[in-house]
């Protein structure tokens, strides 16, 4: 069994894995991560194993409390990854990305496959029939871009996520609902056009914690799944200790 930790810029994601199947997770804030595996840890007594991939500021007490309870990765750039990594500045690319393209790589191998992660920043990235690892783009995502026109500006006001009621906004509210939730499902349209024009039998995953409200609004033909980064953090683990 395994104990994946993924700490993200918002919360804190930790899921048990029995072989490739999730049967626990939780969410949590990175000030109870500690507690919380403190229970895992009892419930699951069989758990020996655990990974950690932090994008946030995970403190150095917590990894050493971690890695007395469990044989520990702490996934970085010196990590061994299932596929080639072709990006030319590899010590900047995020660890949630490397995750999701292992997870990629585990459950389409041999396809070419964009995976798009809609969270605090929507990240695209490719793997090609090589199982190599081309890159992608990095963009705001939707709390980022209403917090954006509120900041930047003298009077916009902060607003949270809302479905357009028309492409037509009739109202400052509304003119920016249309323009953040349009603008965004334009966008990944867009991309995922420009991808198929390059690889006609192109695979799509959308993942993150806008998966589910854009998936609805999306074109057909889009997979959506809410655990993509954390089972591609278990294929690393299991990747790395069958070495």
């Amino acid at each position: 069994m395994n104990l994946i930790i993924d700490v993200g810029n918002t919360f804190t994601k930790i899921g048990v894995f029995d072989t490739s199947e999730i049967i626990y997770k939780e969410i949590v804030k990175l000030e109870g991560l500690i507690p919380q595996i403190e229970k895992v840890k009892k419930k699951y007594p069989l758990l020996k194993n655990a990974i950690i991939s932090s994008v946030s500021d995970l403190p150095k007490s917590s990894i050493v409390h971690i890695k007395a309870l469990f044989n520990t990765i702490v996934v970085d750039h010196l990590v061994e990854m299932p596929f080639t990594n072709l990006y030319k500045t590899p010590k900047t690319l995020g660890i949630d990305r490397l995750a999701l393209v292992a997870a990629a790589v585990d459950q389409f191998p041999q396809k070419n496959v964009l995976v798009i992660d809609a969270g605090t920043c929507i990240t695209y990235d490719f793997k090609n029939i090589k199982e190599e690892y081309l890159g992608g783009a990095i963009a705001p995502g939707i709390r980022l871009r209403y917090s954006s026109l509120n900041n930047f500006t003298a009077k916009l006001p902060l607003l949270t996520l809302k479905d357009p009621e028309n492409t037509i906004g009739n109202s400052t509210e509304e003119a920016i609902h249309s323009g953040v939730i349009n603008g965004i499902l334009h966008e990944i349209n867009g991309v995922i056009e420009e991808y198929c024009n390059i690889y006609s039998d192109l695979t799509v995953i959308l993942t993150g914690g806008d998966a589910h409200f854009l998936s609805k609004r999306l074109k057909n033909g889009i997979f959506a799944t809410s655990n993509f980064l954390l089972e591609g953090l278990n294929y690393i683990l299991v990747f790395n200790n069958s070495r």
